[in-house]
């Protein structure tokens, strides 16, 4: 079974936005008239980045939401170089840390620490109308090349350790720099989002419908899904991406297909669920968003989100081919697994070239057999 998710290129999404970016028939609010909120939704391995712009206290409040990490700095001048042809590469994550909110979410101990539980580079190709995403099992067993983090703390090179543990090294400058040595691809965005950020945008968006072609029950991630059509709150979908023993073959790789195809739905539930005619529903994902990621610091402000956002609108779910990167199992450990180099090496070219991936890139390698069991 390929690894691979197929695309349909040829369907044209229409832009989300209003022809001057006013909501119908809102009134002044006292004192302030506002601009409705021009925002673009857009997502990647189940996440969803709003920018939000208006005036006075909307724009103040939405900016004081952002977090965001000085990258450049700490990585230096020794990286790949960048594109030249207008394509770009974002690394995602999703990261369980079990601090605050997110300890009731994930369960297990606040210890201070974190991982990357979800990790996808999402190349978007010349023109910006369509994208390829990568998902990097956590489980890959690597060589960890030596890092700073963005605290100016050093970390030495570490060799056979698993993917995640860059993160829980040296946050989100060790990751990018892993993922650079492995890759030979530049990152030139970043972002993060958390567990209870997820949970909330999804709830804010009144949940994304998905359907199930077969029964999933996962006392570890607290799901228990009949085969069916379900629209997954906020903390159904946190179990549906988090969940590996209820479906496929009890792996990570199971779990990032189960990532994948909810990313779908959620894109194709942005696009239909009408924020942009709700002006409160608008605000609200605009603030839970701002407030769930963290980014580089070249998209740390709602003015460069939007700017950001803008030029991916036209992504939808039928234009972005999603891959798992090409992994053999570990014979010694089976819970491990180890990266394919050769057919890994097709799809760091292909996107350094900004071509599409090979079929063959993703042929004959392992997949966790979980596709096809959640569709949007």
């Amino acid at each position: 079974m390929s690894a691979e998710s197929t695309p349909h290129p040829r369907t044209t999404e229409p832009d989300a936005t209003g022809p001057d970016g006013r909501a119908e028939g809102r009134r002044k609010t006292r004192g302030t008239r506002r601009k409705a909120l021009r925002v673009t939704a857009w997502t990647a391995a189940g996440i969803v980045v709003l920018g939000g712009a208006g005036l006075g206290y909307v724009y103040f409040k939405l900016n004081g939401n952002l977090k965001s990490v000085d990258i450049n700095q700490a990585l230096g001048a020794d990286r790949p170089k960048k594109a030249d042809n207008g394509s770009e590469n974002i690394l995602v994550l999703g990261s369980d840390t079990r601090a605050g909110a997110n300890r009731r979410l994930g369960g297990g101990t606040d210890d201070g620490s974190a991982r990357s539980d979800t990790a996808m580079i999402v190349h978007v190709y010349e023109g910006h109308r369509r994208a390829a995403v990568v998902s990097m099992p956590r489980d890959t067993l690597i060589d960890r090349p030596a890092c700073t983090d963005t605290k100016g703390a050093k970390h030495p090179a570490a060799r056979g350790v698993m993917f995640n543990e860059a993160y829980s090294t040296g946050g989100a400058a060790c990751t990018v720099r892993t993922v650079e040595s492995l890759t030979g691809l530049r990152m030139d965005h970043y972002l993060e989002v958390d567990f209870a950020g997820f949970q909330k945008l999804v709830d804010d968006l009144g949940g994304v419908p998905v359907t199930t072609t077969r029964n999933i029950d996962d006392p570890q991630s607290h799901l228990t899904l009949k085969a069916g059509t379900h629209t997954l709150g906020g903390r159904q979908a946190l179990g549906l991406v988090r969940t590996r023993h209820g479906v496929g073959d009890g792996s990570d790789l199971g779990r990032i297909q189960l990532q994948q195809a909810f990313v779908k739905a959620l894109l194709t539930q942005v696009k239909q669920v009408g924020v942009f005619s709700d002006p409160k529903k608008l605000y609200d994902l605009a603030d839970t968003a701002t407030k769930t990621v963290t980014t580089d610091s070249d998209l740390g402000s709602v003015n460069s989100l939007i700017d950001f956002a803008d030029g991916l609108k036209g992504i939808g779910a039928d234009r972005m081919h999603m891959i798992t990167m090409p992994v053999r199992y570990d014979p010694a450990d089976l819970n491990r697994v180890i990266m394919n180099k050769a057919k890994a090496q097709e799809v760091w070219t292909a996107l350094r070239n900004d071509r599409p991936i090979p079929a063959s890139a993703t042929r004959g390698t392992a997949t966790g057999e979980a596709k096809g069991v959640v569709t949007g």
